[in-house]
């Protein structure tokens, strides 16, 4: 999927299964490479996008069940989460394409917008088959994708009988069980200011995923405004709020995933009114004139997932 991975396993004795288990796990991720990579062009997914019929195209259950549940997400967030976005994301600059440095016309954000959007996507994994209901959507599992590969290792871990181990796919995590130190796993979350790259909170966490979604990285300046590579699908147009960076902590990783991308396109005050609302244990880092405000959800608050350090 264009990033790397890391498992970490703290269970005594688990030398002896080591060979085996790495053999299917990586036979694993080389499934969810040719389901759900868009950077396989023999990839179900890629094979899907190419298909320019509105019937329904069968598919694996996998691929099925990763739309269904991902559209659910996007229905979930009023359609902050989307994985119809592809278009706009190129349109911007920020896709595999070539980067621009000039926002797009108001006439092509609305043209690119009509390949844009939930309602022309189902799935029925009864049969299992998806369709477009528009010829020219495209599906990307990118913003769900790493967070599911995440909870499909840690699946198989699981099932080898490990009990305590980290799971890492392109910073989206999974912990189960206890360190080396048998503590609780420390993970960090990095400032999103610029001029203070090297700060970062420090989480307690076990039995659990962890992502974070952020708008610090990857922009273009022009004329005086910033343009974030994170692009709200319902206006067409990157966010233009202070929230910098969500952090999201859910036995789903995958879930998490998608959830830290939705608050993150919704901004401050709609992304933690929604969290509130349906209980999602949510950590935000808004930039404010007086530097960085972190804010907790309900459901974050009454976790306790903080360590006594500031730092590792």
């Amino acid at each position: 999927m264009g990033t790397t991975f890391k498992i970490d396993i703290f269970d005594r004795g688990a030398e002896s299964t080591l060979n085996d288990l790495q053999a299917r796990l990586r036979a694993r991720l080389e499934e969810l490479e040719n389901t759900a990579s868009t950077y396989r062009v023999t990839s179900e997914i890629s094979r899907f996008n190419l298909n320019s019929s509105t019937e329904w195209v069968p598919t694996s259950l996998e691929f099925c069940t990763m739309v269904f549940d991902a559209t659910q997400i996007g229905r979930e967030t009023n359609g902050a989460f989307d994985i119809t976005v592809g278009p706009l994301v190129n349109l911007w600059g920020f896709g595999p394409g070539n980067a621009v440095d000039v926002p797009p016309s108001d006439s092509d954000i609305d043209s690119a917008r009509k390949s844009v959007g939930l309602a022309n996507l189902q799935a029925d994994c009864e049969q299992p088959a998806v369709r477009k209901l528009v010829p020219t959507i495209q599906v990307d599992l990118s913003g769900w994708a790493k967070g599911y590969a995440v909870d499909q290792l840690a699946l198989l871990l699981d099932a080898a009988g490990l009990a305590n181990y980290l799971v890492e796919i392109g910073g989206e995590i999974k912990a189960r069980g206890h360190n080396a130190e048998n503590r609780r796993f420390a993970i960090a979350i990095e400032s999103p200011l610029p001029k203070t790259p090297g700060d970062y909170t420090v989480l307690r966490i076990s039995d659990t995923g962890v992502a974070t979604s952020g708008d610090y990285r990857t922009f273009f300046d022009h004329e005086g405004t910033r343009y974030s590579h994170t692009i709200d699908p319902r206006t067409g147009r990157p966010v233009r709020h202070t929230l910098s960076a969500v952090t999201v902590v859910h036995a789903s990783t995958a879930y998490a995933d998608a959830m830290a991308t939705a608050l993150l396109v919704l901004g401050p005050d709609a992304g933690m009114a929604l969290a509130n609302e349906i209980g999602i244990s949510a950590y935000f880092a808004v930039a404010t004139s007086a530097g960085l405000e972190f804010r907790s959800s309900e459901a974050f608050s009454a976790a306790r997932y903080f360590s006594n350090h500031a730092k590792m």
